[in-house]
């Protein structure tokens, strides 16, 4: 199960861990948000235990959005150490982002 990530758990939660957190900035009304919630799921089942796999609704976390310049949804950054190491704008096939997770491992 992806966690949910917001401004208040963000800082301990993806920025003080030690291991990848792939974040997914998505929103209710975003279709292609809903298309790639499942395979954002499905990462996380797939990885537990190895990273970290969350969501933050940008509705919900506007700070978060802006200090990460998050124009366009869904976007998916890869976080490791506190800083982005990759990302991904928009809805993509798992095996793509199964292959940024991998060179990140």
């Amino acid at each position: 199960m992806a966690l949910e990530l917001t401004d208040a758990n963000f800082q301990t939660t993806v920025l003080d861990s030690d291991k990848l957190t792939v974040v997914d900035f998505w929103a209710e009304w975003c279709g292609p948000c809903r298309a790639i919630g499942p395979v954002i799921e499905e990462l996380a089942k797939d990885y537990d235990g190895k990273i970290n796999v969350g969501k933050v609704n940008v509705d919900h976390n506007p700070n978060l959005s802006v200090n990460y310049g998050i124009t366009s949804i869904p976007a998916i950054l890869f976080i490791k150490g506190g800083q982005i190491v990759d990302k991904q704008i928009g809805a993509v096939p798992k095996s793509v982002l199964d292959k940024k997770i991998q060179s990140h491992l």
